[in-house]
């Protein structure tokens, strides 16, 4: 992606607030000097024009599929051409990607037409700067949960809709995992704040300094079954000699046998602000990196566990290297005055949020 475009798709379950967000994201930013593009939500455009995604004809079920992917890649390249001519840094936001498609089919029709427009999951994951998802209002905030919004919606407003509408928003977070800025937008209380965690996500892909924020982190202990809809991960996370009051730190993902590296650099520019900047780097690249290591510090490798629990996501580290029997739990965008909605499958033994020694960048330290 040339530097001066960012594209970023906003996705997520039914009724979990995108069209609200659109509009209070081209308002937010065309303030700060961008021109900001939106792309329609295909699938709707197909719905609206008499395509039914309950047909019983197979036939014209997967015609419908294969040109709503067609169209969202044809629509998003032509964007670009657009973008490519503005005078101003432009940011390119689609109403659902490409992968969302996939979460409507099984693997194997998934796979077919994208070999037939010629692409797969991987080069289409590459095709954005961030995936920005918002939880459904079915999971965690179901008072909130209406389809006056769209009337081709099929998840209805009673407990078999909410339920369809759960796994829905589910499936369309594993369809974008292993994304290297995927993040989770959780329900909260105030509408507002889900709304303002989008702003600062965008801006982050931006650039744009942001305020300093503990995120809420627990040691915790497994006492019953994760959910079989997690996605699970490897992650070796490597610490590189970087300049006073900047953070280097070079992470390798192994997600289902495919790598995705990211260096991630953060620099404090007051005491309230800091600067992080996120690219992913090749696997070459990487090897090179790596020889920068920090010689006081450890590689640090950790499995992550991340899923949905009540409208809140959250991460669960269980460490390898260079500490054992150490299982962190962390769910980010929850204000310090909501609950923090913990499963029944975790017991909380400590509230570490805030404490520097639990910080992965001291964790590595060699002792």
């Amino acid at each position: 992606m040339t530097k001066n475009i960012k594209r970023i798709v906003l996705t997520g379950g039914p009724c979990a607030g995108k069209t609200t967000a659109l509009v209070r994201i081209v308002e937010y930013f065309s303030n700060y000097g961008y021109k900001v593009f939106t792309i329609p939500e295909v699938p709707t455009l197909y719905s609206q024009g008499g395509w039914n995604y309950l047909t019983p004809n197979r036939q014209l079920y997967y015609e419908g599929e294969r040109a709503i992917l067609e169209t969202q890649i044809a629509l998003e390249d032509s964007f670009l051409r657009l973008a490519e001519v503005c005078t101003k840094p432009t940011l390119i936001v689609c109403d659902r990607g490409t992968l969302d498609i996939s979460a409507y089919m099984t693997p194997e029709m998934w796979e077919d037409i994208t070999a037939k427009a010629g692409t797969d999951s991987h080069r289409l994951r590459e095709r954005y700067d961030a995936v920005l998802h918002l939880v459904s209002a079915a999971d965690g905030a179901e008072k909130y949960y209406t389809t006056a919004t769209n009337a081709t919606r099929y998840e209805q407003m009673n407990e078999e809709g909410l339920r369809i509408a759960r796994e829905l928003d589910k499936k369309v977070v594993k369809a974008w995992s292993g994304h290297p800025h995927l993040r989770v937008i959780n329900n909260n209380d105030d509408f507002n704040a889900k709304l303002n965690r989008v702003l600062k996500e965008i801006a982050h892909v931006l650039g744009l300094p942001q305020p300093i924020e503990e995120e809420r982190k627990y040691i915790v202990e497994v006492v019953g079954e994760i959910p079989v809809d997690s996605t699970e991960s490897d992650i070796t996370q490597t610490y590189l000699v970087a300049e006073p009051g900047t953070e280097m730190r070079l992470r390798r993902r192994d997600w289902q046998g495919k790598f995705v590296n990211i260096l991630t650099t953060k620099k404090k520019i007051s005491e309230t602000e800091q600067l992080e900047t996120e690219r992913q780097v090749d696997n070459n690249l990487y090897e090179s990196l790596v020889k920068q290591a920090d010689p006081y510090r450890q590689t640090i490798r950790k499995k992550r566990r991340s899923f949905i629990w009540q409208g809140q996501f959250f991460e669960l580290d269980t460490f390898l290297q260079p500490v054992e029997n150490l299982t962190i739990l962390e769910t980010n965008g929850i204000k310090n005055h909501e609950e923090v909605k913990f499963p029944p499958f975790l017991r909380v033994v400590e509230d570490i949020t805030g404490k520097t020694e639990y910080y992965n960048y001291n964790l590595a330290l060699k002792r």
